[in-house]
């Protein structure tokens, strides 16, 4: 397939659902070879189905990311041999346990930031080196508005979403002279379809120029872009695909 990202290899976690899926689904459309992956088998093949399907290519790769530098390295190392060297890497995967800062525990909260923070940590450090050795690479990075706007719950969430906005602009210090770009984009409440989490989180976003939820294809179309030359001069900034949430109050509709 011809695009934007054409004979591309791109690794995108947490893609069997919602905005991985819909990122993992354009990148194919823009003509790179995607590697899947998540930790439900059944959800990830029938991605890969869905772009094959739609004459794109697509492997998937299970992982449960923990954090541990172990699992991370192992995903690395995987989703490499599959189609050769990883050029693009969105870190996608995340949790998000309701509760607020009396309501997390230890455990949790370990969790949290394992998942959210360490599992995106070590695989970006797992992968930079070759894209550094294949001569540029880009790393796009998923932050969220609730890391800007203070929320009353998810404060856990909240914090790793900072520190991956932080990290963006760090890693675009550190990587952007050898050769890698990396960028962030910040997503609204998003979902697609009708569900119970849907229908309990879409009153955040009826104050926004928006009025209405996200669609993951719309986060899906900012992430390709910033993994597009058509982004080559955009380093350590993160794009808001959030309907004006983070940066717009309308009082009333």
């Amino acid at each position: 397939m011809n695009g934007r990202l054409a004979e591309r290899v791109a690794l995108v976690t947490g893609s069997t659902s919602n905005i991985g899926r819909a990122i993992a689904v354009r990148f194919a459309r823009e003509g790179a070879r995607v590697v899947v992956t998540g930790r439900d088998i059944g959800r990830g093949e029938l991605v890969v189905e869905e772009i094959t399907a739609a004459g794109g290519t697509a492997r998937f790769v299970p992982a449960d990311l923990d954090g541990s530098v172990q699992r991370s390295h192992d995903l690395a190392e995987q989703a490499a041999q599959v189609f050769g060297p990883i050029r693009i890497l969105v870190n996608n995967a995340a949790i998000y346990p309701p509760g607020g800062t009396l309501a997390i525990d230890g455990d949790t909260f370990d969790r949290i930031y394992s998942v959210n923070v360490k599992a995106p940590y070590f695989i970006t450090a797992a992968l930079v080196p070759s894209m550094i050795d294949a001569g540029g690479g880009v790393v796009v990075n998923l932050g969220s508005w609730g890391a800007r706007l203070g929320l009353p719950g998810g404060t856990a969430y909240a914090a790793t979403k900072g520190a991956m906005e932080t990290l963006t602009r760090a890693w675009a210090a550190e990587f952007g002279a050898r050769g890698i770009r990396v960028n962030a984009v910040s997503p609204g409440v998003t979902f697609e379809g009708s569900n119970p989490v849907a229908e309990f989180a879409a009153p955040m976003m009826d104050s926004t120029p928006l009025g209405r939820l996200v669609q993951p294809d719309a986060v899906a179309g900012a992430v390709a872009y910033l993994a597009s030359d058509d982004a080559q001069d955009v380093h350590g900034t993160v794009l808001d695909v959030d309907g004006g949430r983070s940066s717009v109050l309308l009082a009333a509709r």
